[in-house]
Parts: C-alpha cells; sequence; structure tokens
C-alpha cells in the first residue's frame, strides 16, 4: 500500500447533496463491467434512489482538492428487511435481531487504490453507526478474489450467498461487528 494523498472526507445523510459525486465515481470504478445491465450507470442510479430513501442512509466521499475520489454508502437494515430474506442460509439471529449496517457500495477510482483510502472512507461511515454488526455484499471473482480477501482483512466473514436481483451475479454475504 502506498501512503495515501491528502483527501478529505465527507459524511451525507441526504442524496441529493451526494448523488451526482456518486455516479460520477461509480462510472469510473465500475467502467469495465458498465456494458453488463446490473453494473449500468441507469441501474445503480435506481438502486443509489432507492437506498437513500431507505432508514439511516449515510454516505461518505472522498475529495482530493474538489475532485471525488471514492465513496461508500449503506443504511440501516432490520430483521425481516429483503437483504435478510435474500440471503441463504438464513443468517443467524445474532446478526439480525438487532439493526445492522448494510454498506451498499464502496469504490476508489483506479488511481487512489492502494493507498487505504477505501478504508478510511469505510472507517469513517462507520464511527458514529449505532448500531453492532456491518454487513456487506461482494463478487467473489472482483479483483480475481482480491476484494474479497481485502474485506476479509478487515474482519468480515462469510456468512451466506445472496442474489439481489436476477440481472446480479451471486454474492458472498459478509459481517463483521463494527466495535
Amino acid at each position: 500500500m502506498t501512503s495515501a494523498p491528502a483527501i478529505e472526507l465527507r459524511t451525507f445523510t441526504e442524496l441529493d447533496a451526494a448523488r451526482g459525486d456518486l455516479l460520477d465515481v461509480y462510472a469510473e470504478v465500475r467502467a469495465p463491467l458498465l456494458h453488463l445491465p446490473n453494473y449500468a450507470v441507469t441501474a445503480f442510479g435506481e438502486r443509489l434512489d432507492r437506498h437513500g430513501a431507505e432508514p439511516g442512509f449515510a454516505a461518505v466521499l472522498a475529495y482530493a482538492g474538489d475532485h471525488p475520489v471514492g465513496y461508500a454508502y449503506g443504511n440501516k437494515i432490520e430483521d425481516g428487511d429483503r437483504y435478510w430474506q435474500r440471503t441463504s442460509p438464513a443468517p443467524d439471529e445474532k446478526y439480525t435481531v438487532q439493526p445492522a449496517v448494510a454498506l451498499k457500495e464502496i469504490g476508489v477510482r483506479p488511481g487512489w487504490r492502494g493507498t487505504g483510502t477505501a478504508r478510511r472512507i469505510h472507517d469513517t461511515l462507520l464511527a458514529g453507526r449505532d448500531e453492532q454488526h456491518v454487513t456487506l455484499m461482494v463478487n467473489e471473482a472482483a479483483g480475481d478474489g482480491k476484494v474479497h480477501a481485502l474485506y476479509r482483512s478487515w474482519g468480515y466473514q462469510d456468512i451466506g450467498h445472496s442474489q439481489p436481483s436476477p440481472a446480479s451475479p451471486r454474492l458472498t454475504v459478509m459481517i463483521r461487528r463494527i466495535r
């Protein structure tokens, strides 16, 4: 990992203020996949709008000057949420009995990868949360397995699988304690 250049982390709890920058960074982060229906910018925008309207929404964006270089966002999920309903096998009750944070997306522009920026964004997103656990879904093939391994190094463990939509690949559901 190289040393992280100076960045400013900004937290948003209203989607409107961050939406344009989220779409901009997403388009570059996912550029090699944008031809796939699930990864198209329009599909991401629809998911983003839905997630931004859900309880506990928060986003953190990293900026180098005025240029957004990375992001993460998530929201609160509770027992019975569609997130848990699509997880197989059903998650242990210890994860669902209390609200959790679902980390819906995290991405860093290619030039900023390996600098610690993703971890700083991640940790800032979780720093002020009241929930005990954070969960995310990862495509095990992403980065030839490097993304999955990175999340494991951050303390996440596999608890099941999910396919959020017919156009989505099968994803591994991971979880960890926030503190």
